[in-house]
């Protein structure tokens, strides 16, 4: 759009500027044609997180807390991940939409390292397809050290998030996917990909790592000669060019705000929501997605899954992508490293957004109303659904669906619609003696309550002729209401 308002400008408007272009209907036409989905959506206010001014707010305030943190230490192994400041902290946030927002140092760049294992992978699945990827590289999490040498019970490595299985990736993306093309060509192929992934934001290549990650491989070199041994690689392997290329992969470089299109691009089904371009099957991204889930965070990997239950993978600089499906993904990056090797800032951002929003994978399974947050709804929206739930269960006289309300969650018994009708008038004016007897009692109800045509319970029950309802009622009143002489309401005027 703003392309095609310069354009605009350069042609009918040569003096102007713009920021202080007045366009006629049709001008305004043609500068927003491409994006009127997009502006339609922003103007009405559709976007998949409708309140996004608070939600960062709430955002911000997990960050500052968790900056905090001082614990951990710099990845030394590879002397140049030593270097990283271990003040550094930064993140940033895109939703399918393309909503965005990013806080600390979030255009340092940084190496992708063990974050690069999933989007390798991806690339995989999404030129070959699960079938053939998986005749070399299993899908369980192994219970191990991210680079123990082990393989699993067919002779494969576990998955494809370990040391073994991403070095894996990196042959079947050598051997088997566009097998013609020189070294050289197959890393600028896989870079254009996961560039694409990030919706051509920023991805670069650190020389220095790589040649220090090169020169501290005795580890990867001995779980690549043990796969060798066990014949695990495919046909044409060449050891030091299918390490090389792993390393080459590893040292990709990115900053916050690409990590997290790419993990945006993964919650949104393959396409990268800021070009909509299909980069993914959605296919090849369920199953990035489900090893994310199992496998994603080395020896911790179980704990995040029960405590976190989101995507996600991370590197030893410091990285960390996480992702909600259908919603958005988020990159994370602070250098200091718990004793498994995740970041202890990004790790603790990830438990404190779970624990204030309801986004753990399985939230929806329990009632958590007033408990968590729930950002994809307005502020006011669950209160008004938790409404409508209630006055539809007093109508069908649902007693049971009253009760759970009542004990289990946080809603208001006695909310009423816009009409100012509750669920006492509803249950009142169908009949439901059970669902009366329970609103009034428990929930004290109040049967004097009048909506805007001025119809109390009592009124209702009476003008729908149901007896037993105005009966109890009228008890009620008598033993709990005092009688009253005047227009006020009361037993007598109810």
């Amino acid at each position: 759009m703003i392309e095609n308002l310069n354009n605009l400008k350069n042609e009918e408007f040569p003096d102007g500027h713009i920021d202080n272009l007045s366009l006629s209907r049709v001008q305004f036409q043609r500068v927003v044609q491409d994006n009127i989905a997009l502006l339609s959506k922003a103007f009405k206010n559709q976007f998949v997180i409708p309140e996004f001014a608070h939600f960062t707010k709430q955002i911000r305030g997990i960050y500052n807390h968790c900056k905090n943190i001082d614990t951990g230490k710099v990845a030394s192994y590879i002397p140049q991940l030593a270097r990283y400041d271990p003040k550094l902290f930064a993140v940033s946030i895109c939703t399918v939409d393309g909503q965005r927002f990013s806080l600390g140092d979030v255009e340092m760049p940084f190496t992708m390292q063990s974050s690069s294992k999933p989007f390798t992978y991806a690339v995989c699945l999404n030129q070959l397809g699960r079938d053939i990827v998986h005749n070399y590289v299993g899908q369980e999490p192994s219970g191990r050290m991210f680079n123990e040498l082990t393989l699993d019970n067919n002779n494969k490595p576990h998955n494809p998030l370990l040391n073994s299985g991403a070095i894996m990736s990196a042959a079947i993306l050598l051997y088997l996917v566009n097998p013609e093309m020189k070294m050289s060509e197959k890393f600028d192929f896989v870079s254009d990909y996961i560039k694409r992934i990030a919706g051509g934001e920023f991805l670069s290549f650190n020389n220095s790592v790589f040649l220090s990650e090169r020169e501290t491989a005795d580890r990867n070199y001995a779980l690549t000669y043990y796969m060798n041994e066990n014949k695990c690689f495919p046909k044409g392997f060449n050891l030091q060019d299918c390490l090389d290329f792993y390393f080459q992969t590893c040292s990709m470089e990115v900053n916050c705000d690409s990590m997290a299109v790419m993990g945006a691009t993964l919650a949104n089904g393959g396409v990268c929501p800021i070009t909509n371009e299909e980069v993914l099957k959605p296919e090849s991204v369920r199953d990035v997605l489900s090893l994310m889930h199992s496998c994603g965070m080395y020896n911790y990997s179980g704990q995040f899954a029960f405590n976190v239950g989101l995507p996600s993978k991370s590197g030893v600089s410091g990285s960390l992508v996480l992702v909600v499906p259908n919603v958005m993904g988020i990159g994370l990056w602070s250098p200091p490293l718990d004793s498994l090797g995740n970041t202890v800032r990004g790790v603790q951002f990830a438990k404190e957004f779970v624990k204030l929003f309801n986004f753990h994978r399985f939230d929806n399974l329990i009632n958590l109303s007033g408990r968590k947050i729930d950002p994809r709804l307005f502020k006011d929206e669950q209160s008004r659904q938790s409404t409508l739930c209630l006055l539809y269960s007093a109508t069908t006289g649902d007693l049971t669906a009253l009760k759970r309300f009542y004990y289990n969650t946080n809603t208001n018994m006695n909310s009423s619609n816009y009409d100012g009708r509750t669920a006492l008038h509803l249950a009142c004016a169908e009949g439901h003696l059970n669902c009366v007897q329970f609103l009034v009692e428990t929930c004290k109800g109040n049967p004097l309550l009048r909506d805007r045509w001025g119809f109390t319970p009592v009124i209702e029950a009476k003008r729908f002729r149901h007896e037993k309802v105005v009966q109890y009622l009228m008890q009620y009143l008598e033993e709990h209401y005092p009688l009253k002489n005047d227009n006020t309401p009361g037993f007598k005027t109810a």
